[in-house]
């Protein structure tokens, strides 16, 4: 008897609490008066509903995370479009739908970012760069950005070695009671000649399986107006070359076992041809270079569930990419430049978890990866590549303390059919990381991390005809980060839950990787010079309201201060980093209300210069500082008996004028319209 009454007053007490959460559990109506011990009672079902409570950022390194349905109302059209929104990137954009798109965080340069998909690293080992601008949110479940690393022992070695990393995460089906498919067709189109019709289909073909299919196809001529100012005159040109048409392909296949393991497939393929905007300069305003690319991979992903202490990860991927670069303008002995790369990449991985104590955690991580690029160039060496990464790391994990400490080994072996390759390398890398609750409660952290990381120049640093130095050193990279985060969810009141993060850091870079024109601006040389200190905060609030039963809002702030410098002559004689803003930040409104959903954005980049500048010469460098506010409006309907949506976006509604790199002018006010059912 006195158990049964211990049993029923804790389920009082988890009732209590879910309701003070937000959580409604329906229970039936019993008294103690109403017991009878002699008796076997059939327990009903227990029914919970309500809205998920937000995750604690308990992260020891910068975490930064746009998930879920927050992730598809952004006015974005690309992952790209998307990382916009954090704080310490810059986004490199060439201009239009065709245009690259890399980034660069906390002022490390491009190729020290490393881009995940679904926990396997995208790679190019030609040029270090990936074109974000090619990542569809159509499909995506989740884009996050570490500073450092993840903050978890348990991954691949590669997940070690970069100084941030992107974490793309594609959508993995989920199905309602009493279904076993799920089809959603799509459709985007607007200003710029946009139409982007897209295809998702899911299936369950046994309780613990299930298949998916996303496509998508996207066409657009990218021709937009912009201003350009030459003295006292304003002049509209029309920007051109700027169109794309490309086809992109997904199949996944996703399982659990009885044991909890969890394993997926998934083939991918991306296949584009668009125009390459050009800069405007001299008067000249048409462009002829045409560029066209294939990306083709197959990627598994095994991970076991932790049993006695040991938990294990298998990784594999196989990837084949093609790109042809034409340039009708350069006229060479054999006719028009007509570049073309193959590459190809396999890549292994096994990671392994061993807990020694409830509070200490081990792993140890083994990579292998192989790249080989091909090209028709002239005298071209046709470089391979074999590398090795071994990560050792170990995490404690107190009530008020965690600790967690890596070492990366890194073993390269470059071999090249002609000339002179950069020969075998190997370096040793560690990372420190920690985490404090100095009040005892979960909702206070302080965190700092230490890391020591370099990067390897690339094939096209290396061995680029004319271009590449096979003497080139890696590029070595210090970081420093202390901050705070502050997470709390107050109990009645409309503010729901609010998270708060801050961050001062400062990095350096030795033996940097530049490249200077020599004879001519066709053939450059790449050389190791300078050092570059990186000074920088950070701050980004994100919070939640619940202003009545239909109205809901939420509101994200991030702000960045970064002082980029090349300090190689000292601190007497420093020189400004190019397209580096010491102000820039972020503002993400949203409300909900019955059927209706309004978003608004507003992102700043401040001045900045466009070339390597002193404070004497900073002036003729000068950039302005660039601003948009973007607006959508979204109702969601039941069409035949199915869920639907529509979204209205208005994009620079202010039509202002502005160049994210130089001599390469953006769109002004555009339109874009989205239309998804589900059926």
């Amino acid at each position: 008897m006195i158990k049964i009454i211990g049993v029923l007053l804790n389920i009082r007490f988890y009732v209590a609490f879910a309701s003070a959460l937000g959580i409604g559990i329906i229970l039936p109506n019993i008294s103690l008066a109403q017991i009878d011990t002699a008796k076997v009672r059939l327990l009903h079902e227990v029914k919970v509903s309500g809205k998920k409570a937000s995750v604690r950022n308990t992260s020891s390194t910068p975490t930064q995370v746009i998930s879920g349905e927050a992730l598809q109302r952004l006015n974005s059209f690309s992952v790209a479009d998307a990382l916009r929104y954090f704080s310490g990137v810059q986004l490199k954009d060439y201009g239009g739908i065709g245009g690259l798109k890399t980034v660069n965080v906390r002022s490390m340069g491009t190729n020290q970012t490393s881009v995940f998909y679904d926990g396997i690293q995208m790679g190019n080992a030609q040029n270090g760069q990936v074109d974000l601008g090619r990542f569809s949110l159509d499909n995506m479940e989740e884009v996050a950005l570490y500073n450092g690393q993840k903050a978890n022992i348990f991954q691949p070695a590669k997940s070690f070695s970069a100084t941030s990393t992107i974490y793309l995460q594609t959508r993995k089906p989920q199905f309602a009671d009493g279904r076993s498919s799920n089809i959603r067709l799509g459709l985007k189109a607007g200003s710029f000649g946009l139409v982007n019709p897209s295809f998702l289909y899911e299936q369950k073909i046994l309780d613990r399986t299930s298949v998916s299919l996303s496509t998508e196809w996207v066409n657009a001529d990218g021709q937009y107006r912009y201003r350009e100012r030459n003295g006292t005159f304003d002049t509209t040109i029309v920007r051109t070359n700027t169109d794309l048409n490309a086809y992109r392909i997904e199949a996944g296949l996703n399982g659990t076992l009885k044991d909890s393991a969890s394993w997926t497939l998934k083939a991918y393929g991306y296949s584009s041809e668009r125009g390459l905007p050009g800069a405007v300069v001299s008067n000249k305003y048409d462009f002829t270079q045409r560029q066209w690319d294939r990306n083709i991979f197959v990627q598994g992903h095994f991970e076991t569930a932790e049993s006695k202490g040991y938990a294990l990860m298998i990784n594999a991927k196989y990837a084949n990419d093609y790109m042809r670069y034409l340039d009708p303008d350069f006229v060479t002995l054999d006719g028009f430049l007509d570049n073309r790369y193959h590459q190809q990449e396999i890549y292994a991985s096994a990671a392994n978890r061993y807990r020694i104590l409830p509070v200490w955690n081990v792993s140890f991580s083994a990579d292998y990866q192989w790249n080989k690029l091909n090209a028709n160039l002239y005298r071209f060496p046709y470089p391979t590549r074999q590398t090795v990464l071994a990560a050792l790391a170990s995490e404690f994990k107190l009530d008020n303390f965690n600790l967690q400490a890596s070492l990366l080994g890194t073993f390269v072996f470059d071999k090249v059919r002609e000339y002179t390759s950069a020969g075998n390398k190997q370096e040793f890398t560690p990372t420190v990381m920690a985490g404090y609750y100095p009040f005892g409660s979960k909702d206070f952290m302080l965190r700092a991390f230490y890391k020591n990381i370099f990067r390897l120049p690339t094939f096209n640093d290396l061995y680029y005809t004319f271009i590449g130095n096979s003497l080139l050193r890696p590029e070595f990279t210090n970081q420093y980060d202390f901050g705070a985060t502050y997470n709390i969810q107050p109990l009645n009141t409309a503010l729901t839950s609010i998270s708060i993060q801050a961050d001062l850091y400062y990095n350096q870079v030795k033996d940097k990787i530049v490249a200077i024109p020599s004879s001519n601006l066709y053939r450059w040389t790449m050389y190791n010079i300078g050092k570059v200190a990186v000074k920088g905060a950070e701050v980004n609030i994100q919070s939640a309201w619940a202003i009545a039963a239909q109205l809901s809002l939420n509101a994200g702030l991030s702000y960045s201060y970064q002082q980029a410098r090349d300090v190689t002559e000292g601190d007497i004689y420093p020189y400004n980093i190019p397209y580096i803003p010491l102000h820039s930040g972020s503002l993400i409104l949203g409300a909900d209300w019955k059927k209706f959903e309004l978003n608004y954005s507003y992102i700043y980049a401040g001045e900045r210069y466009n070339q390597i500048s002193t404070s004497q010469s900073a002036v003729y460098n000068r950039m302005d500082p660039w601003y948009t506010h973007d607006v959508g409006l979204g109702y969601h309907l039941d069409l035949f008996g199915r869920k639907a949506k529509i979204n209205l976006e208005i994009n620079n509604i202010f039509n202002q004028a502005r160049w994210i790199i130089a001599n390469f002018p953006m769109p002004m006010r555009f339109y874009r319209f989205k239309f998804n059912y589900t059926i």
